[in-house]
């Protein structure tokens, strides 16, 4: 990933309505404990994508997760969905996210709910992950990949880190319209999301990285919905966003929030999710481990639990 974009989707998300600030406001507000919060409670404030918990589990049958299996989450976020898939299946997993605060901030979150010795966070980037090849058994992601420029490196990436016989199931934001140039722009700058992708690319990007795709749903119609609602939610969080990052920062991305949802209710945008398998011999069986150089080196795991090196 370009340093630039790098740069640009870290900011983004350093500056978050959704943060760990936030969430432990609202937890506060209903009368919570902060010392003695459980997953149950925290479900409801921390899933910062379409759907909350039921997209997550819709997910994880999708990849077919059980309990003793090691997942990991592309794109992870504040943690939300790794926590409730260790909660709710008794998997470990391990979350993958470019934003140092948001693995930093996911990573406390996960020591209050007392989940800490199954979930992991890790600072890397998708494009090259930090993993030994066929690492984990399932891979999940959510709204995420449409960040990222490089969705072949990607991709093959996700088929790298799969065992064989692996399954995956995403949610990514997908072009399904007539998308210009002046849309391509605004959003990359907004929205920080460059050429979104189509769900035909993915499907062939997936064939040629040695995954089938064994179903697809369109989500579309439903997210549309959830947007609307989600700008006014941000909107309610006018007072808190200015608070810790400013007027400019609350406008800047109030604006450009409302040209995302524009795009999805015009059929611009759509959203699908997607459920399939790594092959059992694939293009990614010849490449080695590889490991980030962006890693802190007391955040790197090689076997999927924390290991100071």
């Amino acid at each position: 990933m370009p340093d630039s974009h790098r740069a640009a989707v870290t900011g983004f998300y350093d500056t978050h309505p959704i943060n760990e600030d936030e969430i432990l406001q609202k937890l506060s507000s209903r009368g919570l404990d902060l010392g003695t919060i459980t997953e149950q409670e925290l479900k409801d404030f921390d899933q910062d994508h379409y759907g909350g918990v039921d997209a997550v589990e819709a997910l994880a049958k999708g990849a077919g997760i059980s309990t003793g299996q090691h997942v990991l989450d592309v794109g992870s976020g504040m943690g939300g969905p790794a926590r409730w898939l260790a909660h709710k299946f008794g998997c470990r997993v391990t979350g993958l996210d470019l934003t140092d605060s948001r693995v930093k901030g996911a990573g406390r979150l996960t020591e209050r709910v007392g989940l800490a010795s199954l979930v992991k966070f890790v600072q890397g980037d998708a494009t090259h992950m930090p993993f030994p090849t066929a690492t984990f058994d399932a891979l999940v992601s959510q709204e995420v990949w449409c960040h990222i420029p490089e969705k072949e490196a990607l991709i093959a990436e996700c088929a790298r880190v799969l065992k064989p016989s692996g399954k995956f199931a995403f949610t990514d934001i997908m072009v399904v319209g007539d998308f210009s140039s002046t849309n391509e722009q605004q959003l990359a700058r907004g929205m920080k999301i460059p050429r979104p992708a189509s769900l035909g690319q993915y499907e062939a990007l997936a064939a040629k990285n040695g995954l089938t795709i064994s179903g697809t749903t369109d989500l579309s119609s439903e997210w549309s919905t959830i947007l609307v609602g989600r700008l006014e939610m941000y909107r309610s969080l006018r007072d808190t966003t200015v608070a810790k990052f400013g007027e400019q920062r609350f406008h800047e991305y109030d604006q450009a929030y409302e040209y995302f949802v524009g795009l999805f209710t015009r059929g611009l945008l759509g959203g699908y999710r997607v459920a399939g398998d790594r092959l059992t011999r694939c293009p990614a069986d010849g490449l080695r481990p590889r490991l980030n150089a962006n890693v802190r080196p007391h955040e790197r795991r090689f076997d999927g639990k924390s290991r100071r090196v």
